[in-house]
């Protein structure tokens, strides 16, 4: 038996229904480990959801979030930290935060930290830890193509998503189109209300905005004035609503403008049997096979071109290609092994 002590970014709660990435690969290998018979512990702010013990530090403060808000987090994650590695034997710790950099434990059990966001966005010295024993997983080869070259940089494991649990919907396909996301700048919501306006589409967009300043500028801004009664914003939505609305969209808009190094959503919308219009921002390169489960875009205008020729998808294929590429099994099955492997190292 294994006990892996995962550490979430300190400011975002981890659950099934949580917005973020990281926190949903969290989740989704916390309960592997717990159904496996492993032990999972997880340091994760108030307001988490897990299956194993959750360690919880001081939830994210409701006003806005600047360097201090992050400072005190990350201090009192590196204390939960230590203080579960101090009471007792942890095989391997698992990180995954934006600001893992911060926040590494002492000499002990090997740390394994799993890059959710595109390299330029970790500090140089992310890449080369000084801590011994310490190993960076990226998760889509784009990215890990994208990362400085170091002895702790880990051949990739792409994401997965619970496809069976997807796939089994068979909710009426309606006449909107779709995005759900982080309401952030890197993540074009405002292309997708320009995409489907001068589409004549509904759009539904599903997200939650942080209380960081620039998010929520970027909302009042550049979003807020262009909905209407036909495209709106309906904050976020947990598992079972996402699974709906992605089995009744017409399609799923993801417009980012930074390199994905991966999209969950995407992979969902295919599972759903929902094809996805993308920019070819990073893996979602990868992800969207161009004219076969949805379309490869440059802008707004060319999104608005494809959301009129997506009954061109075959709705089978979009299934086909996720159960064959984005399973979630498929996924927990390699970081487990990897668990093993670090475990193993260290004891050897």
């Amino acid at each position: 038996m294994l006990t892996v002590l995962s550490v979430a970014y300190s400011l975002t709660p981890v659950g099934p229904d949580a917005v973020g990435g990281a926190e949903q690969v969290l989740s989704a290998l916390d309960e592997a480990l717990v159904a496996a018979g492993h032990r999972s512990v997880v340091v994760a702010c108030e307001g988490s959801s897990v299956m194993g013990e959750l360690v919880a530090t001081p939830a994210a403060p409701s006003g806005t979030i600047g360097d201090a808000e992050r400072q005190s987090a990350q201090a009192a994650t590196r204390e939960a930290m230590e203080d579960v590695l101090r009471r007792e034997p942890v095989d391997v710790v698992h990180m995954h935060g934006l600001d893992f950099a911060a926040c590494l434990p002492l000499p002990g059990p090997p740390v394994l930290a799993t890059l959710h966001l595109p390299p330029s966005w970790y500090p140089r010295e992310a890449f080369m830890p000084s801590r011994s024993d310490t190993w960076l997983q990226c998760v889509s080869m784009s990215q890990h193509t994208g990362c400085p070259r170091g002895p702790g940089l880990l051949p990739p494991i792409a994401n997965g998503v619970a496809v069976e649990r997807l796939s089994g919907a068979t909710h009426a396909r309606r006449d909107f189109a779709l995005m759900l996301a982080r309401i952030c700048p890197e993540k074009g919501a405002h292309l997708a209300l320009d995409a489907a306006h001068v589409a004549g589409i509904p759009l539904l967009i599903g997200g939650g905005v942080f209380p960081y300043p620039e998010h929520r500028a970027y909302f009042a801004e550049l979003v807020r004035p262009r909905l209407d009664n036909r495209r709106r914003f309906i904050g976020p939505v947990g598992f079972a609503r996402k699974r709906r609305l992605l089995t009744a969209a017409r399609c799923l808009l993801v417009p980012s403008l930074a390199p994905e190094t991966s999209s969950l959503v995407a992979m969902e919308a295919l599972a759903c049997g929902t094809p996805v219009i993308a920019f070819p921002a990073g893996a979602l390169a990868e992800i969207v096979e161009h004219e076969r489960t949805g379309f490869l875009v440059r802008d707004a205008d060319e999104m608005a071109a494809a959301i009129a020729r997506v009954e061109t998808i075959d709705p089978g294929a979009c299934r086909a290609a996720a159960r064959a590429r984005f399973s979630r099994a498929r996924m927990v099955d390699a970081y487990l092994a990897r668990y093993a492997a670090l475990a193993a190292r260290a004891a050897a």
